[in-house]
């Protein structure tokens, strides 16, 4: 598969076409970037680790029966997967109240929600990805009644997967977001799963062990990656 042209450079990877009209190549950069790219740096091994880590992820939802557009590893930076045609519609699964539901809410944080939550934002940076319902999303074009029905079912199939897979490793799956893309009239899960995208704390300790590292600047935001990895059996060994 031949790496073609540059098709657009986001926060964390960049996206290239390739020979095939199915598929895209995504390239994993070391850049970190918070709220809304205000905040940026440069982390060493952050690309190779989430790159293996979301490949990890991705094969555990397709065990589990759940389409992904992950195909397979290229380089220690590069990732094969289906072109999908995005979704503008985040998915967002709270087990514990964290970030800004607990601004929105004045929620104490780590409150366990019972059952968890499900939210939709609108994948916009210029607007700060704005919280929005599926009446907007329906009538506003991004997505039928039957696809945001189907990403729903989805996003709560993968939290049952990664809770019970983090649980092992002695880990709390916060919450996390999704983003879906159709593919082939199906609907297909794309994007990345890593501590970039998701908040995962060490049970005990509670521990912060994902982005919100590097947010609320604790340091460490690699090894935390590391360490989550090696806790559920992600080898890193040859990168």
């Amino acid at each position: 598969m031949l790496k073609q042209t540059l098709l657009y450079t986001g926060k964390a990877k960049s996206v290239y076409e390739t020979d095939s009209a199915d598929h895209l190549i995504l390239v994993f950069r070391d850049d970190a970037s918070a709220f809304n790219g205000e905040k940026i740096e440069q982390l060493d091994r952050k690309g190779k680790v989430n790159n293996r880590f979301n490949a990890f992820i991705m094969e555990k939802l397709a065990e589990a029966g759940i389409e992904t557009h992950f195909e397979k590893l290229l380089s220690p930076t590069e990732v094969l997967v289906k072109k999908l045609q995005m979704i503008p519609v985040e998915c967002v699964m709270r087990n514990y109240a964290a970030g800004s539901l607990c601004r929105r809410l004045g929620i104490e944080e780590g409150k366990e929600l019972v059952p968890p939550t499900f939210e939709l934002f609108f994948k916009d940076d210029a607007l700060g990805d704005p919280m929005v319902n599926e009446s907007q999303a329906i009538s506003l074009g991004w997505a039928t009644e039957e696809q945001l029905a189907q990403m729903k079912d989805l996003t709560q199939k993968v939290n049952v997967v990664l809770k019970d897979l983090f649980a092992k490793g002695g880990m709390l799956l916060v919450d996390f977001k999704l983003e879906f893309g159709v593919f082939h009239d199906r609907i297909v899960l794309g994007d990345e799963f890593s501590p970039d995208g998701c908040r995962l704390w060490d049970k005990e300790t509670k521990k912060k062990l994902d982005k919100d590292r590097f947010r609320q600047g604790l340091g460490g935001v690699v090894e935390a990656y590391e360490e989550v990895a090696a806790r559920i059996g992600v080898d890193l060994s040859d990168i």
